[in-house]
C-alpha cells in the first residue's frame, strides 16, 4: 500500500502533494513503483495535528481521485474516519476505506462500508486521535488490543458490515511508547487470532527516530529492518512511503520466508 497525502502537514511529506497536481504526479511513480493499493488520504493524523472538516477534505482528494482511477486499474483506499467523505469518495470509484477510527469517530462509516460492501481496515488506537496521548499506559497491551478489535467487529456486525470486508491494523506509533510499538512488532502474529488480514504500518515513524537518532527523510533503513519483522510475523499489507525499495525488499523476502 503506497502513502498519497494531500495534506499539508503530514509527519513526513506533508505539503510535497498538496497540490493535485503534484499528488498525482506522485500517484503515478507510486504505479509506475509496483504499488498495489493507493491509500490516498486527505486528514493528517500525526501528532499535534488538527482536524479539517468534511467539506475541505474533499476539496483536496477529490480531484486526485478522479485522476488516480483513470490511470489506476489496482484499489485506491481513501484514508478517512469521516462517513461524508467515505462516501462520496465511493461514488467515485474508491475501492476501500482505511479508517484509523475503527468506527469510533462516526458512528455513519460503518453503515457506509456495508451499503457499498467494500473493504475497511480498522485500526487500534489509545483514547484519542486528536490529540493524541503523550504518555500512553497500558495494563496488558495485547489484550486490550485484541479487545478493541471484538468490540470493533461487534459494531460491525451490528451495522451489516461482513466479516471478510475487514482488515485490522495494531496502529504502529498511535498512542503507543517506544515499547510498545517494538513489542506489536516483534510479536505481530497475536494478531492472527482474529483471523483478518492484518496490516503493518511501520513506515518512517516516531518511533524509528528514537532508536536511530534519525529525522523521518533518513529513516528507510529503520523502516526495513520494522516490515521484514513485520512480515516475518504474518502482515498481510504493508503501508509505505517507499514502495520501489519495499516491492524489491519484498520479492526478495518472501522467497525466503
Amino acid at each position: 500500500m503506497g502513502i498519497l497525502n494531500t495534506t499539508p502537514d503530514s509527519f513526513y511529506d506533508g505539503g510535497k502533494h498538496f497540490d493535485p497536481d503534484s499528488a498525482i504526479a506522485h500517484a503515478e511513480k507510486l504505479i509506475a513503483d509496483g504499488t498495489d493499493i493507493v491509500d490516498l488520504g486527505a486528514q493528517s493524523t500525526r501528532p499535534g495535528s488538527e482536524p479539517v472538516g468534511s467539506q475541505e477534505e474533499l476539496r483536496r482528494i477529490l480531484p486526485v481521485l478522479r485522476e488516480v482511477r483513470k490511470l489506476f486499474s489496482g484499489w485506491i483506499s481513501i484514508d478517512t474516519y469521516n462517513s461524508h467523505v467515505a462516501r462520496e469518495c465511493l461514488l467515485e470509484g474508491a475501492d476501500m476505506i482505511n479508517d484509523v477510527s475503527s468506527f469510533r469517530q462516526d458512528p455513519e462509516m460503518p453503515r457506509v462500508v456495508a451499503a457499498f460492501n467494500v473493504p475497511v481496515v480498522c485500526m487500534h488506537f489509545l483514547h484519542s486521535i486528536h490529540p493524541m496521548p503523550v504518555n500512553p499506559q497500558y495494563s496488558d497491551l495485547f489484550d486490550e488490543i485484541l479487545n478493541f478489535f471484538h468490540e470493533t467487529f461487534e459494531t460491525a456486525a451490528a451495522n451489516g458490515v461482513m466479516p471478510e470486508q475487514l482488515i485490522v491494523d495494531p496502529g504502529i506509533g498511535f498512542g503507543k511508547s517506544l515499547e510498545n510499538n517494538l513489542d506489536i512488532i516483534k510479536s505481530l502474529s497475536f494478531l492472527q487470532t482474529l483471523e483478518r488480514p492484518v496490516l503493518a504500518g511501520p513506515s518512517r515513524k516516531t518511533f524509528i527516530g528514537k532508536i536511530t537518532g534519525l529525522a523521518a527523510g533518513e529513516r528507510l533503513e529503520g523502516t526495513a529492518a520494522a516490515a521484514g519483522v513485520c512480515v516475518r510475523q504474518g502482515a498481510h499489507i504493508l503501508r509505505v512511503h517507499d514502495v520501489a525499495f519495499f516491492r524489491r525488499f519484498c520479492d526478495v523476502l518472501d522467497r525466503l520466508l
